[in-house]
């Protein structure tokens, strides 16, 4: 089953031009970063590699730009990117499974930073909201070395699960990021606030929770909170 997708048009290895433009975008991203989030975040750590380490230090800037909704000057970081598709090539990368099992099937047909900006350019198409939960995703991304797999989304998420049935899943996301065991039934709103109070003591600075994540990791205990008491 398809879960997120990203298609990126762009021109070809052999073509002197550079080009960007995006097509069918499949990016849920309810809880943050949701589905959609984690295959942005995927696209830039596989192909970030093969770029010129000198142009990271501007993409860092242009996540914070798209993310912000400011206007971005063309051409950027060697591309320009646009709305027209015609005469170039395209690559598709998706995230499929279902409840018990998840992959990334992705793949390039164009250079390794006409990915990485199509990835970027995609947040222009969320919401507000989901950009500012998505864009540090994609700071934490551009750091991951290793495979694309269920450590590289525990990495950039914060979901301990050995697979991604809890990104695909909101209240076993919740579930597992408040430590309650999958499964549980119904929770009163007490016993939801009384794990939630426990994790919050953990995350913060004050009680050894890491001082450059204290924020997000904050955000996403109080995303985990809303989902399981209003359900």
């Amino acid at each position: 089953m398809l879960l997120a997708e990203l298609q990126i048009w762009h021109t070809r290895p052999v073509t002197p031009t550079r080009r960007v433009a995006l097509g069918h975008l499949v990016l849920p991203t309810d809880p943050a970063p949701g589905l959609g989030g984690v295959l942005l975040a995927a696209v830039v750590a596989a192909y970030l590699p093969a770029v010129d380490q000198d142009l990271v230090p501007d993409i860092n800037r242009l996540i914070d730009q798209v993310a912000r909704g400011e206007r971005v000057v063309q051409p950027r970081l060697q591309h320009r990117y646009q709305v027209d598709r015609h005469g170039l090539a395209t690559s598709v990368h998706q995230l499929t499974g279902d409840a018990d099992h998840v992959s990334f099937d992705l793949h390039s047909m164009g250079r390794p930073l006409s990915q990485v900006l199509g990835a970027v350019y995609a947040l222009e198409r969320l919401s507000f909201d989901a950009r500012r939960h998505v864009a540090p995703v994609l700071h934490r991304a551009m750091r991951w070395h290793g495979p694309i797999g269920p450590s590289f989304v525990a990495d950039i998420t914060g979901v301990s699960r050995s697979d991604l049935v809890g990104i695909a899943d909101p209240r076993a996301w919740a579930l597992d990021l408040l430590g309650f065991p999958m499964g549980t039934g119904k929770l009163t709103k007490k016993d939801v606030m009384a794990r939630y109070r426990d994790r919050l003591r953990e995350a913060h600075p004050d009680h050894g929770g890491d001082d450059a994540n204290a924020g997000y990791a904050i955000e996403q205990l109080g995303e985990a909170r809303r989902i399981l008491l209003q359900l």
